[in-house]
């Protein structure tokens, strides 16, 4: 009897222990599946700062940390590991987040491999190094590029003539090129500045850097810095531009060993066949277009469209540029680069605004056109084994920008979509290197 009652105790004892057992079980596999959870940083309209968010991705990529870029998910959301070095950084800086369980991502990764959903997955890697073309007398504020850069906490580097002259761009991945005047005329300013101070000195700070540098004119030193800006792309590097800087490039490149300067500009008179000299097999995105050398005229050539809106044929409520839908699983870049809450963007005007398209060559990419004028707005390219974007206009949030303006304050654009484009083009060369589909 005694030996039935032990017996029945220690079946007792031992169902207890492999229930705690079990429970204990059951405990460590739901502790592990409650720690195994990822950070989304949504990119819609819920988020509270768009462009914090961008120097937030920038900044886990500088700390080695890889993470993922989910294409058109909440309008381009990022998904990072939980690590408390990142979630103190995303309440520091502002910056809307959630906390996603593994069932949550597994969802969002199923959701989002489905054939036929329109969104990928990019895996970001490593951040590049940035690097941005400007003057050593320019501001922040001159440039949005530089202003965002700022804004956001991202690093970059200036350089200017010097450092390409002397072969210092394979050091770096992106360069931003200042909207600069590659066809040494100063930027076009005569007709309007050459009485002012700030223009004097300008054209008497050009001339002296060109000549240290071992040229006679400033368009010859412009020429040489657009040709090695050609070979840093075509080697592998990004570039982007905005404004006076898109279309002066290309007409620099297309003028090499033409004189397109009036005198007043370099001292001697341009050459009158300019016009049928130019090669169109030089530059990276127009063709055909027609020079415009009066320096009393504050434009370059016929590409930009900014007279339409100096005309009144567009208006400021009328100004307003689409972003294109692209194949995210097919057409990844392209994807990358238009990432955005919304589809339209307000339109902003720039010594150079816009782009006629009947002056862009075939092979470029449309990335943003404004229906209502016709014209392209954002443009994307290849060149070699690297690639080159286009955007006109100066600052997204001040519609016309003018010398002497204020600054732009973007503490009060945090979900700036215009600004939000600069930073997909900073964003993107982090990007994992995937078999091209087509």
């Amino acid at each position: 009897m005694k030996i039935l009652i032990k017996m029945k105790m220690r079946t007792i004892h031992f169902k207890i222990m492999l229930s705690r057992f079990f429970l204990f079980l059951l405990l460590l596999i739901f502790s592990s599946h409650l720690k195994a959870t990822q950070l989304l940083v949504p990119m819609d309209e819920s988020q509270t700062n768009h462009l914090k968010a961008y120097g937030l991705a920038f900044w886990t990529l500088e700390n080695s940390i890889t993470i993922e870029w989910l294409l058109n998910y909440r309008g381009g959301s990022f998904l990072m590991p939980h690590l408390k070095s990142i979630e103190e950084e995303l309440i520091f800086r502002g910056i809307r987040y959630e906390v996603l369980a593994e069932g949550q991502v597994n969802q969002i990764r199923s959701q989002i491999a489905n054939p036929d959903v329109n969104m990928e997955i990019v895996q970001l890697e490593k951040a590049p190094k940035i690097a941005v073309y400007t003057p050593p007398d320019k501001q922040p504020w001159d440039d949005a590029v530089t202003m965002v850069l700022e804004y956001a906490e991202i690093n970059y580097e200036k350089i200017y003539d010097s450092a390409i002259v002397f072969g210092m761009l394979p050091k770096y991945d992106w360069l931003h090129l200042h909207h600069e005047d590659f066809t040494g005329q100063y930027g076009k300013f005569y007709g309007s500045a050459r009485y002012q101070s700030w223009y004097q000195q300008q054209v008497i700070t050009s001339e002296k850097n060109a000549k240290n540098l071992g040229f006679t004119k400033v368009s010859e030193l412009k020429l040489a810095v657009a040709k090695s800006l050609k070979n840093f792309v075509i080697g592998g590097g990004f570039l982007f531009t905005m404004c006076s800087g898109t279309d002066s490039f290309d007409i620099g490149l297309a003028a090499q060993g033409t004189d397109i300067c009036e005198s007043i500009f370099d001292g001697d008179p341009s050459d009158s066949r300019a016009q049928e000299k130019l090669d169109f097999s030089q530059t990276f995105a127009f063709k055909d277009f027609h020079l415009i050398k009066d320096p009393m005229i504050y434009e370059y050539s016929d590409i930009d469209a900014t007279d339409l809106r100096n005309n009144r044929v567009i208006t400021e409520a009328m100004d307003q540029f689409s972003l294109f839908d692209f194949s995210a699983k097919w057409d990844v870049i392209p994807t990358m680069l238009t990432q955005c809450h919304v589809d339209v963007v307000k339109g902003f005007m720039g010594q150079t605004t816009d782009f006629r398209k009947e002056f862009i060559k075939s092979n470029v990419l449309i990335l943003g056109e404004n229906k209502v004028a016709g014209t392209a707005r954002y443009i994307h390219g290849e060149m070699g084994q690297g690639t080159w974007t286009f955007y006109g206009g100066h600052d997204p949030e001040d519609y016309q920008h003018l010398v002497n303006d204020p600054q732009t304050d973007l503490n009060l654009h945090p979900n700036s979509p215009g600004y939000r484009l600069i930073l997909n083009n900073i964003l993107f060369p982090a990007a994992k290197k995937k078999k091209r589909k087509t």
